[in-house]
């Protein structure tokens, strides 16, 4: 029986990456952060003039992550940063439809992760009290999103997510920006938390 076929995904910045066996070396920062900036979170499905991007979800956790946890290593700053950063290659796709697509759908998203993380010195997997510590910051985030820009009322966001325990989530106030602009500023942030976590 002859192989599988590859499954290829060439990148804007001429690397190609193979999705079912995901190089380190074939992910770059700039084709993540395009990426997760025209991926629209929500199925697109958000008020204002632009979607709302999983690049600026990502820099919503990342920045909630360090007010849960202002102790933890940059390292696991970064890691928030990156959390859905396999969305840049295989889209976001809504819970229901993860759960509908099965194991295949996490085994894909693992690998993926894992050549991410190796890629700019963090672990394949990370401790699971840290990985708790991000799924709180995205509930938040997925809690502000829902009763903000996506429609829901606080009842339904609350059945959903859990309400928020965060003191700061008051404060928060979500306005979806322009794709090249949240592409710039996940660099920015990108590239400031790599430096800090340089030996």
């Amino acid at each position: 029986m002859p192989p599988p076929p590859r499954a290829w995904q060439r990148m804007l910045s001429g690397r190609r990456l193979d999705l079912l066996d995901p190089s380190p070396l074939d992910v770059e920062i700039e084709d993540i952060a395009h990426g997760l900036a025209f991926v629209a979170r929500w199925n697109g499905q958000t008020y204002g003039a632009y979607p709302y991007s999983v690049a600026e979800h990502s820099l919503l956790v990342e920045g909630l992550f360090g007010q849960i946890a202002p102790n933890a290593p940059v390292k696991w700053r970064l890691a928030a940063l990156l959390h859905d950063a396999p969305e840049y290659v295989i889209g976001d796709m809504i819970s229901p439809v993860k759960a509908a697509v099965g194991p295949g759908y996490r085994a894909l998203d693992d690998r993926l992760m894992a050549a991410v993380h190796l890629r700019f010195g963090l672990p394949a997997t990370i401790p699971a009290h840290v990985k708790k510590q991000i799924k709180r910051a995205d509930r938040i985030s997925a809690w502000l999103e829902a009763t903000q820009i996506a429609g829901f009322s606080v009842t339904e966001a609350n059945k959903l997510f859990g309400a928020p325990r965060h003191d700061g989530a008051g404060a928060i106030r979500l306005s979806p920006r322009p794709p090249m602009e949240v592409k710039a500023d996940f660099i920015a942030r990108f590239e400031t938390l790599l430096n800090e976590h340089a030996p």
